[in-house]
């Protein structure tokens, strides 16, 4: 759960999102070389007297044009391998369908016969103590942990958007669309997301939560959902 002072991103809790800070570490690393370079380069031609050879030599000509084809190369292989890891689905072990509407989330469980509900967002007069304002729901989504879980997304009315900051997951909710995406939760807990596509007045009022529990904890909830 992200606070007010934190600048960094939420703890990871799927491996996509692990890869994904990993990513951005690299990256920002990479930028900062690059920065510090340009930045002695012009503190050099600034402060020293360039000579002819320097100007006109072919080689720091061949330098700045592979330097950043190299630097490229590095940026590209692992966003591709990220991007092809985000994309695969291998046989879920549960499948979820997710539902926008203005302003609320409809989820069905696709595995069971009657496991499907709404999810309204908690209004602060009924929100319990402990629980967090406007992003607390009626009805969490739960998962069980360290299984593999797909999640069809679509819309009713309007454009919407399925984000969970922390297990690295956003899906556009296109109505007459469906678009498909997976997690797979490393640790149980209770991880928040709201609505990241502006869908309407109360778009900022219906947040996702998402809860990760043990196999045999999620079977006797869906039991009784189910019944």
């Amino acid at each position: 759960m992200a606070n007010h002072m934190q600048f960094g991103f939420q703890d990871a809790s799927s491996p996509i999102m692990e890869e994904l800070m990993k990513f951005h570490d690299h990256a920002l690393m990479t930028a900062l070389a690059i920065c510090s370079l340009v930045l002695y380069l012009l503190t050099a031609m600034l402060t020293e007297k360039l000579s002819s050879n320097t100007v006109n030599a072919q080689e720091i000509e061949l330098v700045w044009t592979i330097l950043p084809a190299a630097v490229l190369i590095m940026l590209a292989l692992p966003s591709l391998q990220i991007l092809y890891m985000m994309d695969e689905i291998n046989e879920p072990d549960l499948t979820l369908k997710a539902i926008g509407h203005q302003w609320y989330w409809s989820y069905e469980y696709t595995d069971f016969k009657d496991l499907l509900f709404d999810s309204y967002m908690t209004p602060t007069a009924d929100l319990p103590l402990g629980h967090f304002r406007l992003l607390e729901v009626d009805h969490r989504v739960v998962v069980p942990m360290e299984s593999p879980v797909r999640v069809i997304v679509t819309a009713d009315d309007v454009l919407h958007s399925w984000a969970v900051p922390s297990l690295g997951v956003k899906t556009d909710a296109i109505p007459g669309r469906l678009n498909q995406t997976s997690f797979t939760v490393s640790r149980p807990g209770v991880f928040y997301g709201q609505c990241s596509e502006i869908c309407g007045a109360n778009h900022s009022f219906m947040p996702i939560v998402v809860e990760s529990v043990p196999l045999a904890n999620f079977e006797s909830w869906s039991s009784l959902m189910s019944s």
